[in-house]
């Protein structure tokens, strides 16, 4: 795991930029505390910049990596982010077909694979990664992001040349690129949902999932292609695999425990975090059966009983005879100074403060001497775990509509209502266009839009125009993945191109583990288990209301009944307006950064109004209305202190 940035500049390449080389690196030192490495060429106008956190070939894994002239790679160099597992097999084929290696790194076998295969090179990849690879002989910059997004990357392209990085933060660093903030992408944060690629700033754009983006010299500029290269693709209503019961639980056993035995390797000890999900659960169980010897698990206490899972995570410790440690989050630790550093690691809004409190468990993780955990993210999506697909397979399958159980379901999520449910049904024109129905996901932020809406300024208002922040969601899904499929995979695939990259796997994922040079390793989210699960039928991944069935049967044996018989409950971080101190404890933020000052030199709000719902929300005792004014204040907050703490 690494932290990787540069620019291409043939027309306009500074004679300072080893000195602007050294701020990049500087600003991702988190993500590469063990060294950090460069390559400026002038008269390309190119530096590729390299900060390491060493798991793989610690003392031989230095990069940039270069080809060579003896095995025909020479011109080509690479820098990468991430893992990229299997390599061992790999590098024993691509030895036979006469590449050398110069480290012990994982990360070279993608240098010698394209030049083997070219563009399909990436077809070979497998695990979580963000790598540049430049090609000197073609003029052809590539950039890669792993599948599901993993892993972060970030570019823009303008006058003064191409620019990456694996957080925005290390491009500001470099006096050319631009950083206006784009008022729809603040409409989008302090409603939660991004529209994919987008980012807090005006032509700065995130590498979407499963894309490459192809770089050209072409004279004196660049002919850009956003090459998509995989995407969860869901087979047909009906073509889905026709299996016995048994079949399918086998294989999901085999898949999980191949990419949990793929997970487990590495140069330093590998921990586990524990929760009190299945999947979690499910992983620690794996993980100490594969290395026959115990886990340690990190779990996370809250100091509120409704929010807190840490007692189910304790029993599934005890079972697999797993080393816990538990950090216990308090209040007063979820805001202040860590709230903004959530803030500035993550580069983006959070509606929870869960990523505050993972954030916390990382650098607790990192103190007591690890360097990579393997988690669990990635099994809702793919299995059918969350509430909001369970309801949509209610409302809208025509035989699950005629049961009771989606209306059972919400009665025992209420304490979500306000956040990750909504509390009314409602729909918009543009998903209704696209997938047939307003997916239940999407509907709590829709909501939140409405309340945000009588708040904005008229400049501000002025400046969006008429633009439809849903419309623009629902527009940017690919009709081609959607059209003809279940309305179950219609749902999975909504949240997996927009929620699971923008969220679970940013301030809920890298973002927040790398701020304390911590690797995190989604089991789940392995293409190969991916593909497999996006084969098994609607009423395998969901079995007469139970959630994510397959996986519960296929890990049965290691996991605490009390976890196999437990439905899918939200892992969140208690609302400020649970408690007293919380309370306390966001006041000091709201005095901060939403000041009369600060408000007017944003020009988000209308300070009147914000006001007039802040002292409303003070009076008021109505926990779902209360559930979604949090969520409001933590973007507000967060939009009004983003653009100082991460571009200075």
């Amino acid at each position: 795991m690494c932290g990787i940035a540069g620019v291409w500049s043939p027309t306009a390449y500074r004679e300072d930029m080893p000195k602007i080389a050294e701020a990049m690196a500087d600003r991702m030192y988190h993500r590469g505390p063990d060294g950090w490495g460069k390559h400026l060429d002038p008269g390309q106008g190119l530096g590729m910049i390299h900060t390491r956190l060493s798991i793989i070939g610690l003392n031989a894994g230095d990069q940039p990596i270069f080809g060579r002239e003896s095995d025909g790679t020479d011109g080509l160099v690479l820098t990468v982010n991430g893992e990229f597992y299997d390599y061992k097999r790999l590098r024993g084929l691509l030895r036979t077909d006469g590449y050398e290696f110069t480290t012990r790194s994982d990360s070279e076998i993608a240098l010698k694979l394209y030049d083997k295969h070219g563009l399909d090179f990436v077809e070979h990849l497998r695990g979580e990664f963000a790598f540049c690879l430049f090609d000197e002989k073609k003029q052809q910059m590539i950039l890669v992001r792993d599948r599901f997004g993993i892993r972060p990357l970030f570019y823009h392209v303008g006058e003064k040349g191409l620019f990456w990085g694996s957080e925005m933060k290390a491009m500001l660093a470099h006096p050319d690129v631009p950083r206006t903030v784009c008022p729809k992408a603040q409409l989008h944060q302090m409603m939660q949902v991004m529209v994919p690629g987008m980012t807090l700033f005006e032509d700065i754009h995130a590498l979407k999932p499963g894309h490459m983006l192809i770089v050209t010299r072409t004279g004196e500029g660049f002919e850009i292609e956003d090459r998509r290269y995989w995407d969860a693709e869901f087979p047909l209503e009906g073509e889905h695999d026709d299996l016995p019961d048994a079949e399918h639980i086998e294989n999901v056993r085999k898949a999980l425990v191949e990419s949990i035995t793929f997970r487990l390797e590495a140069d330093v000890p590998v921990a586990c975090y524990l929760s009190g999900g299945i999947d979690s659960c499910s992983i620690i169980g794996m993980a100490a059966a594969i290395q026959q010897s115990p886990v340690k698990a990190f779990t996370i206490s809250f100091d509120d009983a409704r929010y807190d899972e840490a007692a189910i995570a304790t029993e599934m410790a005890e079972k697999a005879g797993a080393d816990q440690d538990i950090l216990h989050v308090k209040a007063k630790d979820l805001y202040g100074k860590n709230f903004e550093d959530a803030v500035y690691y993550s580069e983006r809004t959070f509606y929870n403060t869960l990523g505050v409190a993972k954030m916390l468990m990382s650098k607790h993780v990192r103190d007591v001497g690890y360097k990579v955990v393997i988690t669990g993210e990635g099994s809702d999506e793919l299995f059918g775990g969350y509430a909001q697909f369970k309801a949509d397979y209610f409302l809208h399958d025509p035989e699950m509509s005629k049961t009771s159980a989606g209306e059972e379901m919400r009665e025992r999520n209420k304490i979500f209502s306000g956040s990750v449910l909504a509390e009314q049904q409602i729909s918009h024109p543009a998903f209704e266009e696209v997938m047939g129905f307003t997916p239940s996901w999407i509907q709590p932020w829709m909501l939140v839009l409405e309340r945000v809406k009588p708040l904005l300024s008229d400049e501000f208002k002025e400046k969006l125009g008429d633009y439809d922040p849903i419309a623009a969601i629902a527009y940017s899904l690919d009709r081609e993945m959607l059209d003809g499929r279940h309305v179950l995979d219609k749902a999975q695939y909504s949240w997996i191109k927009t929620m699971l990259e923008g969220q679970i796997l940013n301030w809920g994922g890298d973002r927040v583990d790398m701020a304390n040079s911590l690797e995190s390793r989604p089991a789940f989210l392995d293409h190969h288990v991916a593909e497999l699960a996006m084969r098994i039928p609607p009423h395998v991944r969901i079995r007469d209301g139970v959630e994510k069935w397959v996986v519960r049967e296929a890990m049965k044996h290691v996991l605490p009944e009390v976890l196999y018989k437990r439905e899918k409950f939200a892992f969140m971080a208690p609302p400020a307006h649970t408690d007293a101190e919380k309370t306390a404890e966001i006041n000091k933020l709201i005095e901060k950064w939403l000041s009369s000052e600060r408000l007017a030199e944003i020009g988000i709000f209308d300070e009147a109004k914000l006001a007039a719902s802040i002292e409303d929300y003070r009076k008021s005792d109505d926990h779902t209305q209360n559930t979604r004014k949090d969520i409001i204040l933590n973007h507000a907050i967060a939009l009004h202190a983003i653009d100082e703490l991460i571009a200075g």
